[in-house]
């Protein structure tokens, strides 16, 4: 179980890699136009259904059972995967294949799809006459005086009843995409040719899908309906992946995802181009590519995520070019941003942990030194071990040497930073633990057939026994979440931020040909969750994640964030208590709360982190804009003003000048250090926290001497 699970990690992380950011230099053929008359299923595809109901019936976590109402949610399913914002399906089209669930229940009993391919094959229709209607309207002037709002967010809307509704919907969505442009600062001809390239280019990768691309989006709808981290490989996907393991991870150094038609940027990696930029932030769009200082820039508003990851990779030196939607903006945006990146290779030294030290004034006059750890990643030098070279690189030890110097600094406190760390090696996160506590359990591993194995830190060595605080974030995820969980059972540290991702399931990658011994048919693969992870006190760290100690109240709801915005994702749920002894307990929480609310009610930092979650709050709730040109530009430099005044208002009080992000060539360099002071507002008030945490100790403990 124990290698199975350090497998796990690196088959995920690696996937999650290849899938999600730039990766490789490989360039794979696009498809043809494919004919209607060969979408339909093939016997391969009836046997690699028959083989995955098989696998999770067997060894998925959760209990599979194929069942009339699971059908019905799994055409649900697909209908929005193919058609998310409902854009393109007529109300009968759906009602007539919803009313059918029974026969896909029984087709999917014997590994047959054609109820897929049916649906398929009628969404293309409908994507045609779509954009002929798209393409047509360009001809034709808007009247962008005129008072009406467009629905930019469908995805909980009714079906179409018919094509007329249909015809309204795309009259104010092509409306939408043209005044978007022009407060962009295109003109009118630029925006035309543009507006033809994107909806020609929607029909004409709908016509690429083959059979395969039909089979696998239909697949993950299927498997999604029982848990949504399990996804299926098609043969051509798992030979691309296959390729790109096999190449260095060169790129941009950032996860990608998919929203609507956009492709948004769901957080950028340490150490990579996106972030060193300065430029890149999470929630950001991107709106278009092109390679090199001249090329072209690719509209790829409506493309499949992997098409537009298939743009942006590309060999280590080269250069890429985005065109940036501000997610700070929202969609009344009238600015995009480009940028540009070389692709580098996202290197270990990259990822490092790395130390600083903060002073903090004290109440008494003396100041304190705390010193800051960042963990980006738990990362392990597999290859490095493997070759038995005795000085690998890891996590684990590399914060040993970060802690003895601080030491040697005469710190008084240490801050963990694991803002934005998604997660790494298992092992790293359990012998990270062992460095802040004597000995003993660190997490408990469920597997689907209820057997429970318990990781332990064995070394009762301990490297550091002093004031401890952890920081985290909506991001910090799996692995953080591992180490965070057990700090704060032992109360061996403060847990401040914002609740965690909420990840705390374990998935590993199964080869389905091996099911068929004998056979050369190639099925694919399956990413499978097959474990669940939970805390030393039996809580799963699933769903809820890591509650803080102490919040950082940024106003951002946080119920449709991390784990908990998944459909279907598993509960949150409970197991007996592991062996363990408490090492400490952190008492007067609430004095400290108060401390820390007083400070951050009148810092500047924390007023301008507050105005951007405002703003992105009210962003998030949105789901209509105005087509009304006066109001969009108004609305647009309301939101760009007040963004801007916080941000230059508390760059200036630290003695920085601010930096015009939107000049044709910024200063990537001070953009970067912008970014580093803003990121330690929170680190600066997590040390402030560890300060009166001391000082409260220390009272604590004169007092009682005191007494006697």
């Amino acid at each position: 179980m124990r290698r199975l699970l350090r497998t796990t990690w690196a088959n995920t992380v690696l996937l999650a890699l290849v899938l999600s950011f730039v990766t490789t230099t490989a360039v794979f053929a696009k498809n043809l136009d494919v004919s209607l008359t060969e979408l339909f299923p093939s016997d391969r595809q009836v046997k690699t259904t028959l083989v995955i109901n098989k696998v999770l019936e067997r060894f998925h976590y959760r209990r599979f059972q194929l069942t009339r109402e699971f059908a019905a949610q799994t055409l649900d399913n697909y209908f929005e995967d193919l058609d998310i914002n409902r854009l393109f399906f007529l109300e009968r089209d759906v009602t007539r294949f919803i009313s059918n669930a029974g026969q896909l229940h029984d087709q999917l009993q014997q590994g047959k799809v054609d109820i897929a391919f049916d649906i398929f094959r009628i969404y293309r229709m409908r994507v045609d006459s779509r954009i002929e209607y798209a393409l047509a309207l360009l001809d034709q002037p808007f009247n962008f005086s005129r008072d009406e709002t467009y629905q930019f967010d469908r995805s909980k809307s009714a079906w179409p009843v018919n094509e007329q509704q249909l015809n309204d919907i795309w009259r104010k969505r092509v409306k939408n995409d043209f005044l978007t442009l022009r407060l962009a600062g295109k003109n009118d001809d630029e925006i035309l040719k543009q507006l033809r390239k994107r909806y020609e280019g929607i029909m004409r990768r709908i016509h690429q899908f083959t059979v395969d691309d039909v089979y696998q989006t239909f697949v993950n709808a299927y498997i999604r309906t029982l848990e949504p981290h399990t996804a299926y490989m098609s043969p051509s996907t798992s030979e691309n992946f296959d390729i790109s393991m096999r190449l260095s991870l060169e790129g941009i150094g950032a996860v990608l995802g998919a929203d609507n038609e956009y492709t948004v940027i769901q957080r950028t990696i340490p150490g990579g181009p996106a972030r060193q930029s300065g430029q890149v932030r999470t929630g950001d769009s991107i709106v278009g590519v092109a390679q090199g200082l001249d090329g072209d820039m690719e509209d790829v508003v409506g493309w499949r995520l992997q098409d537009v990851v298939d743009k942006i990779r590309g060999p280590k030196g080269s250069v890429v070019r985005l065109q940036i939607l501000p997610k700070a903006e929202g969609t009344a945006s009238r600015r995009l941003r480009e940028v540009t990146l070389v692709r580098k290779e996202i290197a270990l030294e990259d990822q490092a942990a790395k130390s600083s030290i903060i002073t903090i004034p004290t109440d008494a006059g003396a100041a304190q030194r705390i010193g800051v750890i960042e963990i980006p990643a738990f990362y392990r030098d597999f290859r490095a071990e493997s070759e038995g070279n005795p000085d690998f690189r890891s996590t684990t030890r590399d914060v040993r040497q970060l802690v003895t110097q601080l030491k040697k600094q005469q710190v008084s406190g240490l801050v963990i930073d694991l803002r934005g760390n998604g997660g790494g090696s298992l092992t790293e996160a359990t012998s990270l633990t062992g460095l802040f506590i004597r000995q003993g359990p660190v997490v408990q591993v469920k597997d689907a057939f209820g057997k429970i194995e318990v990781e332990s830190d064995p070394d009762p060595d301990i490297i550091y026994d002093g004031p401890l605080a952890v920081i985290v974030d909506r991001n910090s995820a799996s692995a953080s979440e591992i180490f965070v969980g057990a700090i704060q059972d032992y109360g061996r540290g403060l847990i401040i931020g914002e609740p965690t991702f909420g990840k705390g399931t374990v998935q590993t990658l199964v080869d389905l040909n091996r099911y068929v011994p004998g056979d050369n048919t190639d099925l694919g693969r399956l990413r499978l969750t097959m474990a669940e992870f939970f805390r030393i006190s039996g809580g799963s760290t699933q769903l809820k994640g890591v509650e803080p100690d102490i919040h950082f109240d940024l106003g951002i709801a946080g119920s449709d964030q991390g784990e908990r915005s998944l459909e279907n994702a598993l509960p949150w749920s409970k197991i007996s208590t592991a062996s363990y002894t408490q090492h400490h307990s952190i008492n007067n929480v609430q004095h400290l709360k108060a401390r820390s609310a007083q400070r951050t009610a009148q810092e500047s930092g924390f007023q301008m982190l507050m105005s951007r979650s405002r703003i992105l709050s009210e962003i998030e709730a949105e789901d209509t804009v105005s087509l009304q040109e006066q109001i969009r530009r108004r609305e647009s430099d309301q939101r760009e003003q007040v963004l801007k005044e916080e941000r230059h208002r508390f760059l200036r009080a630290q003695g920085i000048e601010p930096v015009d992000e939107d000049a044709e060539s910024p200063d990537e360099e001070a953009l970067e250090k912008q970014q580093k002071v803003i990121d330690k507002i929170q680190t600066r008030e997590s040390a402030h926290i560890l300060t009166d945490f001391i000082q409260m100790q220390w009272n604590t403990a004169y007092e009682q001497r005191t007494a006697k």
